[in-house]
């Protein structure tokens, strides 16, 4: 139970996960039978005693505050199997997993352990001197000047590219753009290395290939030509080139505290990392902001947060132009469920964020935006949501009609006017969660 005594659904439970084989065996695991010794405690930790395939069962216990995963299990994946069985057991079944029990000494050490931990990472934060600022000087501006060869070098690649004709792309294959790539990666600007392999995949995206290669070949360029004269951009644009640029940004904003609603979280992979979006919109500050979460490929990344609870935390905006990127820093509570939505606008509205967006930073894919009684409708080629009023529509995007998340949406509205929030960018809008007039809650759409 949380400190407010709200327990998850199993949804929001499920959406922890890392990956499909994780939610089929911790559902497997939900019910009381291989639980002994289970309980949940004021400050929001919640444990018990899974009988595997030994003689021992299993110790394991979560933070609900975190959250945080601890088991004496063999498996890598937080949370495993048996993280998501207590929770799901802890959702659905109050009496099996009690609340205000007596944690055992197993459960009080590894819970002291965490406190002390961050209180020793808060305190590595404080520390450092001038020694260490001079250090980290010194080693930005080697990483500035090996990402400003990499940038000279890519001017000659697109240089070259438009010499010989877009079409010589279509030839080439994609080792050339890889090459590239590497070398990108070799001078530590692995913003643009993401770039150029975006670029190598052009060609085989099928009709209408060249016109997309020249455009977003247009915007690499110009993100190669404001690094180069970075120095004379007005510093908020500076800081927006030099993370897309992919330098580590140097500081961070002060601390934002608020009550933080968990509207999406979603991965994707390029092969070679996987990346953790999810997205939180302030209550009391009506800020959105990003978490960005990494893991190696075929590994979740750390950092999970159910769709639909609320948590009391701060966070520490990225500079720049428009960014919504965050840090999560200390949190005061557990979780709870959140039933409204952000307050949204039309798709009109939606066009004018994105097109101001752009303005502060143009390399912007998407932005966040939430819409306000639009209806799912099937087009000609696709879908659209679109007002209810009949004004005006956005088209989804190829991607999200493939998956199950538009059928959800369909099903939640029901032929209604609902809630959404999502990314809306030159490709048209990414339905990311729902709410129903007629329903409390978030439905995750990812």
């Amino acid at each position: 139970m949380t400190e407010q005594g709200v327990r998850w659904t199993a949804e929001q439970v499920l959406a922890l996960a890392p990956d499909a084989a994780s939610r089929k065996a911790g559902g497997k695991l939900g019910a009381a039978g291989p639980w002994s010794a289970a309980g949940c405690g004021e400050g929001g930790a919640v444990w018990g005693l899974c009988k595997g395939s030994g003689g021992k069962p299993y110790q394991t216990v979560v933070d609900i505050a975190g959250p945080a995963y601890k088991c004496s299990c063999p498996s890598r994946k937080f949370p495993c199997k048996h993280a998501l069985g207590l929770l799901l057991l802890w959702a659905a079944d109050a009496s099996a997993v009690p609340a205000g029990a007596d944690a055992p000494e197993w459960v009080r050490a590894w819970l002291e352990s965490r406190g002390a931990r961050a209180q020793a990472a808060r305190k590595r934060e404080t520390a450092g001197g001038p020694a260490d600022e001079e250090a980290a000087r010194r080693r930005a501006a080697a990483r500035a000047a090996r990402a400003t060869a990499g940038a000279e070098e890519l001017e000659q690649r697109l240089a070259d590219l438009v010499r010989g004709g877009l079409a010589s792309a279509g030839q080439a294959g994609y080792g050339l753009w890889e090459e590239t790539a590497r070398r990108m990666v070799d001078a530590q600007a692995p913003g643009l290395a993401a770039r150029v392999r975006e670029l190598g995949a052009i060609p085989a995206s099928g009709p209408g290939w060249p016109a997309r290669l020249l455009e977003e070949s247009a915007l690499t360029h110009l993100l190669d030509r404001a690094w180069l004269g970075v120095d004379r951009l007005p510093e908020p644009l500076a800081a927006t080139v030099r993370a897309r640029v992919g330098l580590p940004v140097p500081g961070r904003g002060p601390a934002v505290r608020d009550r933080w609603l968990v509207l999406s979280q979603y991965d994707t992979s390029d092969g070679r990392l996987t990346t953790r979006r999810i997205w939180l919109y302030g209550r009391e500050s009506g800020r959105t902001a990003l978490l960005l979460s990494f893991g190696a490929a075929g590994r979740a990344p750390d950092l999970a947060l159910a769709v639909g609870l609320v948590i009391d935390a701060e966070l520490f905006p990225h500079p720049g132009a428009g960014q919504l990127r965050a840090e999560l820093g200390e949190r005061f509570a557990a979780p709870v469920p959140g039933e409204a939505p952000p307050p949204g606008g039309t798709v009109g509205d939606a066009l004018d964020v994105y097109g101001l967006a752009l303005r502060d930073d143009p390399w912007l894919d998407s932005w966040p935006v939430t819409l306000r009684d639009v209806v799912p409708v099937p087009a000609a080629d696709g879908w659209q949501l679109a007002d209810a009023d009949g004004g005006a529509a956005l088209p989804v995007t190829g991607p999200a009609t493939a998956g199950p998340g538009l059928w959800r949406l369909a099903a939640v509205s029901g032929g209604g006017p609902v809630t959404v929030f999502g990314e809306c960018g030159h490709r048209g809008f990414t339905p990311l969660a729902a709410w129903s007039p007629d329903a409390p809650g978030t439905v995750s759409l990812t």
